[in-house]
């Protein structure tokens, strides 16, 4: 009976190990985004504190992609190692290679895991980095002090599908603090997104430091209340709400991202969606004001001058103050929603109409596009805009962001311009995702978790050159009815991670069910890292 009782006893105390032993064995390999090719090999590797994890390349970059695997690990399971310098891997070690040689993409990796040793190599650093990624999900999904990490032996050869994988943040409607758009870099970076679109100025708030115009921040980033339920309720809070980043916290910001391998494109709105800006500078707008930074949704007619010289002065002003913050190729103008009604009644827009030979108000904002084109190609930037900015005539090199269906976007690559592909049916976050009548208010729509795993950004109308012009696709978080990081949270994941798949994955069939399993595993993570992800988007 002792001997009965000392075995029970045992079992129960040893029973957490066992299982996760259990954990570190499973045969299949779950990972999100689905690599390009796996195979399944005999046998295990296990990460311990005195495994080496070499580098042939003391660059400061090599070393910040294989300190993020350090800190994971140390993170996760309290297993602390050393980076090492070598010029080949040694016998059970883990070997990350930078190959120039590799005649694969830039963002591809190789990943081979054996009972001999890791080798990870990969062409550059940012597919180095992505391999890393997906050698932690490799990993048990638990935070617990392991004496040693088991990986299932694996052969994987992985590339993204899109250069543009995408997710955007709209701080106008409700600002997020500089500390949650940090995480908000750290969760996209686990699911390989690589372009952060970061909205910051609306009708209802100015959220960036401008030298030059101090009153954008100082009045332009206050609202003095703001609506309590759907467009048309008229119930507001009557509480006053700001928010804005300094040059120093966008500086801090890039460069957090820039580790991670992700690109941030700022949005700055005109010509609509301006009413913060005049609110604070009432001389931009047609009629002079004065003008008050929204307190509900919505497009309003009030919308920058396009007449007015000063205007061009103005928004040339706040870029060249903005354009050294962001070292990445696109700059994102808006575009979208501008109401004509104030240019048509505007004498200096009809003048400026008569100078140039524009024959209405459509090529008005074509012009007033154009300009500002010109002085962001001039200052070596390219500019993207959302799929308006095709009214009256698409600027020279500009590329478009398709929301209103596909159907801009398909225009746009047919006349040989770059588009990213996020229409609202399949790409927009800030939907319902579950049932709405258990759901937290949301601006409405319904976008459930397989709608946008169903996505195929390139349409069978475009021919094979023309489908070159897709550069990829996003997924956009518009903040209306998400007034706290939770919140945005909520709203995002588990959604991102399909749409991260639609976009790094191969094109082909795709197995709902299959990721659906692959994602759950995921969650696991997300519970550790404290992502208020939301359990109701599994539901059919």
């Amino acid at each position: 009976m002792k001997k009965i009782l000392f075995q029970l006893l045992i079992g129960f105390l040893f029973y957490p190990f066992v299982s996760c032993r259990e954990e570190f064995k499973r045969p299949e390999v779950q990972i999100i985004p689905q690599p390009a090719t796996v195979i399944n090999m005999e046998g295990t590797f296990s990460i311990t504190s005195q495994t080496k994890i070499l580098i042939n390349s003391e660059s400061p970059e090599m070393q910040k992609v294989t300190s993020n695997l350090c800190r994971r690990l140390e993170y996760l399971y309290e297993i602390n190692n050393k980076i090492s310098f070598s010029g080949a891997p040694e016998k059970k070690s883990l070997f990350i290679k930078l190959n120039t040689g590799l005649t694969i993409s830039k963002e591809a990796y190789n990943l081979t895991v054996s009972q001999k040793g890791i080798l990870l190599e990969a062409p550059s650093t940012s597919g180095l980095f992505y391999g890393i990624q997906t050698l932690l999900q490799l990993m048990p999904q638990i935070k617990q002090k392991l004496s040693e990490v088991v990986i299932p032996s694996v052969e994987i050869r992985d590339t993204p599908r899109f250069s543009w994988r995408g997710l955007h943040l709209d701080v106008g409607r409700h600002f997020m603090p500089k500390e949650f758009i940090l995480k908000y870099l750290d969760y996209m970076a686990i699911h390989k997104f690589n372009i952060f679109h970061w909205h910051l100025t609306e009708d209802q708030g100015w959220r960036i430091e401008i030298k030059k115009y101090p009153r954008l921040t100082e009045k332009g980033s206050i609202r003095k209340e703001t609506l309590a339920g759907h467009y048309g309720s008229n119930t507001y809070d009557g509480t006053s709400v700001g928010g804005f980043y300094t040059q120093d916290d966008v500086k801090e910001i890039v460069a957090y991202a820039a580790d991670r391998f992700i690109t941030v494109v700022p949005e700055i709105e005109m010509p609509g969606h301006s009413l913060a800006a005049l609110t604070a500078y009432p001389e931009l707008g047609c009629t002079g004001g004065p003008y008050e930074v929204a307190t509900t949704w919505g497009v309003f007619d009030d919308v920058f001058c396009a007449g007015k010289e000063d205007t061009y002065t103005f928004l040339q002003d706040v870029l060249t103050e903005l354009l050294p913050l962001f070292p990445g190729e696109y700059f994102h103008i808006g575009g979208d929603e501008c109401p004509k009604t104030r240019w048509e009644k505007c004498p200096l827009c009809k003048q400026r109409m008569k100078d140039e030979g524009l024959r209405s108000e459509h090529d008005l904002q074509s012009y007033f596009v154009q300009r500002i084109e010109k002085y962001l190609n001039e200052n070596g930037k390219k500019m993207i805009g959302w799929d308006e900015i095709l009214e009256g005539g698409l600027a020279p090199n500009a590329a478009v962001m398709s929301w209103r269906g596909e159907q801009g976007g398909i225009t746009a690559a047919k006349e040989h311009h770059f588009v990213v592909m996020t229409p609202g049916e399949y790409c927009y976050l800030d939907h319902y995702q579950a049932n709405p009548k258990n759901e937290p208010l949301a601006i409405g729509g319904y976008l459930p978790l397989k709608k946008i795993y169903s996505y195929e950004p390139v349409s069978a109308i475009l021919t094979e050159d023309e489908s070159k012009y897709i550069l990829g696709a996003q997924g956009n978080v518009w903040t209306e009815y998400m007034k706290t990081p939770d919140q945005v949270e909520y709203m995002v994941y588990p959604r991102a991670a399909a749409l991260a798949e639609v976009i790094w994955s191969p094109k082909g069939p795709r197995d709902f069910e299959n990721f659906k399993s692959r994602l759950t595993r995921l969650t696991k993570l997300y519970d550790i890292l404290g992502i208020n992800y939301c359990k109701a988007a599994f539901e059919p």
